[in-house]
């Protein structure tokens, strides 16, 4: 079967070298036709598992369609060239290809397509470059943010931040989640913004900058339905406990459901929350019952808590 394949992608690419040969009665090349043959000769070398051979078919059509001004097709073509170079374990190359094809598509007029092609790279990319995924993310978000697409950006900048929060990279983390944040109160999904005041306190708190982390807060009262919710309230106790040195408390709130459930990159921050000079004080039985959360969530026991989750995140 492959070397039937094989053999049906060479004539293909014959036909396409003879499209594109001029002479006396054929004064200009037929790019259209031989673009055509290049990608039936790409598709029978990817069906034989030719991944090379099919790329070099993939390049030659994208290559043919770009003398012939069609754009959106060649931009495809170089998606396809990428997508054999993924296949190749070629990451590197084959996200250059996909960014190549995005500015092809932003040329064309099809801003969609390019953020999508970029998102779509992030996530090849992903495990092997962690900040050049977080780049792609970002040029995603700008590319549906400029569209007024704004629940497509903040979605990416979420992936970014998440990234970059793994990174360790907080300063740049910080920034992307206020972007984030803004970005949510203007769609008028408030109950996201509360949870992205708390992945900003979270990240503030690892940098060691109380008063950013308290700045955070003072400034999502002015989101509705704020005030008075069990994100604030958590978030309050956080700050009272990490003011006053106070480790038991800090801890409490941190392995509280409302910060365990959370993205498991926010979550773990939660976690590994340490206040500096922090002590263990001990607290009374009322206290322990409880909780951080109250009578009303059913005063969950904080020991109970700690044994179900002692084995870390999911």
């Amino acid at each position: 079967m492959a070397a039937q394949k094989i053999n049906e992608a060479l004539e293909h690419l014959a036909k396409a070298e003879k499209c594109l040969k001029t002479g006396f009665l054929k004064w200009k090349p037929d790019y259209d036709s031989a673009a055509s043959e290049y990608a039936k000769a790409a598709v029978a070398f990817k069906n034989a598992k030719q991944y090379d051979q099919a790329k070099e078919a993939y390049l030659k059509e994208a290559e043919s369609y770009e003398n012939h001004k069609a754009l959106f097709h060649a931009a495809k073509a170089y998606e396809q060239a990428g997508m054999m170079l993924k296949e190749m374990q070629k990451l590197p190359e084959a996200v250059q290809l996909i960014e190549k094809a995005s500015m092809m598509y932003l040329e064309n007029g099809t801003p969609d397509t390019a953020a999508m092609a970029l998102e779509r790279a992030g996530k090849l990319i992903e495990n092997v470059n962690l900040e050049k995924a977080v780049y792609l993310y970002q040029q995603s978000a700008s590319v549906f943010e400029n569209e007024e697409r704004l629940r497509q950006a903040v979605e990416l900048l979420g992936k970014a931040s998440r990234l970059l929060v793994r990174a360790r990279r907080l300063d740049e983390a910080v920034v992307s989640i206020q972007k984030e944040k803004n970005m949510y109160k203007e769609i008028e999904n408030y109950p996201t913004s509360f949870k992205k005041t708390i992945a900003q306190v979270l990240v503030h708190l690892h940098r060691n900058d109380f008063v950013a982390a308290e700045k955070s807060v003072r400034e999502s009262y002015s989101i509705p339905g704020f005030s008075g919710s069990e994100d604030c309230t958590a978030l309050e106790q956080l700050l009272e406990g990490f003011d006053q040195q106070d480790q038991d408390q800090v801890s409490d709130v941190c392995n509280s459901p409302l910060f365990k459930y959370m993205d498991n990159d926010y979550a773990k921050l939660a976690l590994s929350l340490a206040v500096p000079g922090g002590e263990t004080k001990k607290k009374s039985p009322a206290t322990l019952q409880e909780g951080v959360t109250g009578p009303a969530q059913g005063g969950s026991h904080v020991e109970e808590e700690d044994d179900e989750y002692s084995g870390g995140l999911c």
